[in-house]
């Protein structure tokens, strides 16, 4: 991956074959071109937030407020 975390179109690649949903090289290359701006506007605060990385740890950061 590059500097600003955007995905290639081998990360989408990987992802979509591990999901089962294999694409063409053509359609990875899209879906990462299409997608990479998002990355590319949240990577000042990537890091910065509970649970930005890994949603699955939701329930414990809402725990942690909660109390």
């Amino acid at each position: 991956m590059s500097d600003t975390k955007s995905p290639h179109a081998d990360d989408i690649a990987s992802t979509a074959r591990i999901a089962g949903v294999p694409v063409p090289a053509d359609v990875a290359q899209r879906i990462a071109a299409s997608i990479g701006p998002a990355f590319a506007g949240f990577a000042p605060i990537s890091g910065t937030l509970p649970f930005d990385l890994e949603p699955a740890a939701f329930v414990s950061v809402q725990n942690k407020t909660a109390k």
